[in-house]
């Protein structure tokens, strides 16, 4: 099968950081789904694998961790599901990614894809729907139903990227809490509205914003983007007794004795943390199974924003390129490997 690696090379520029292999078609093992890759989505997850983190630096790695496809075989310990049927997934850091013609996934990791969504639209889902379901509902543990929370507010930072734009939804249209969603361009302030904010406000100035926008604490934060850069706005913005969950390191100093005066709790996301340790992991084949439901029934859509064009090295790069240039709003999706 032909794949697209890595060069091995972490300090090319995303441009020429790509090219097509040949390897064998894998079989599945007992826990396996073997899939026939339809579309894929790119990640800011992915831009640093490839430039070195997690995985071997000077080595080549098919990268690639959103994917919707068809399974052509099953292991054989593996249940409800059957060749033919189409699912998606995000997978598992350490094993070959998406970029591929076909791919190994365990399948309790996958789940059947949504129904009425095309490929292009369902690849746009897996990583950040999880990220943000085990962020609301796992970590904040905001209890689901329209009369929940209706006294409370959310602070969702880079509300218009990826993870930011389904759990605006997912906030919205699953509890009853205010969410508020921070934009600074008027296109990704658009998006934050049409996601579902309820109030969207500039990141510049942050509390400035929020205090003009009425607000002078919220109860809960969930911040997409580098906790270095909005540290002390979040301990000005949090009330007491108020819970933060952030998915984004940072290279800067934070300093967390900050958020001991309010008893505040500090949660980190990261949607691999499962599949890596062995935790739980069938927990996310049915939460993307649920994510799938409502995503049939219209309560919540597709964040893909641009399909960049089928799954090629140039194409792959430039994505890359897009993310790291850090104005991209939703999802960018690329569909399967062109005929050789």
């Amino acid at each position: 099968m032909r794949a697209i690696a890595t060069t091995g090379h972490p300090e090319a520029a995303p441009e020429q950081a790509f090219q097509i292999i040949e390897r064998e078609t894998p079989q599945p093992g007992e826990w396996d789904l073997l899939v026939r890759i339809e579309a894929v989505s790119v990640n800011p997850v992915d831009t640093k694998i490839r430039r070195g983190a997690f995985l071997p630096r000077d080595q080549q790695h098919v990268l690639g961790w959103d994917a919707v496809g068809h399974v052509e075989s099953v292991g054989s310990n593996v249940t409800g599901f059957a060749p033919g049927e189409r699912v998606y997934y995000s997978g598992e850091v350490e094993r070959p990614g998406c970029h591929a013609e076909y791919q190994l996934v365990d399948a309790r990791l996958a789940a059947k894809a949504p129904r009425n969504l095309a490929p292009e639209e369902a690849a746009a889902i897996p990583l950040t729907g999880l990220t943000a379901w085990e962020a609301l509902f796992d970590k904040l543990k905001l209890a689901q139903g329209a009369d929940t929370h209706s006294d409370e507010t959310l602070l969702i930072i880079n509300g218009a990227g990826g993870v930011g734009s389904i759990a605006i939804q997912l906030a919205r249209q699953l509890t009853g809490i205010k969410v508020i969603a921070t934009a600074s361009r008027e296109q990704s302030v658009e998006w934050c509205r049409s996601m579902g904010a309820h109030e969207v406000v500039s990141h510049h100035d942050l509390i400035d914003n929020m205090q003009r926008a009425g607000y002078t604490e919220v109860d809960y934060i969930f911040n997409c983007h580098d906790i270095g850069d909005h540290w002390d706005n979040m301990n000005t913005l949090i009330r007491p007794w108020g819970h933060i969950v952030a998915i984004a390191e940072t290279d800067k100093a934070v300093d967390l004795n900050l958020l001991q005066g309010k008893a505040v709790t500090f949660s980190w996301e990261f949607m691999f943390a499962r599949s890596l340790h062995g935790h739980d992991i069938a927990h996310q084949g049915k939460a993307l199974t649920i994510l799938a439901e409502h995503l049939d029934a219209g309560r919540l859509c597709s964040t893909r924003s641009e399909v960049v064009g089928p799954l090629t090295p140039e194409n792959l790069g430039r994505a890359h390129r897009q993310l790291e240039e850090g104005h991209t709003i939703g999802k960018l999706v690329l569909t399967a490997l062109p005929p050789a």
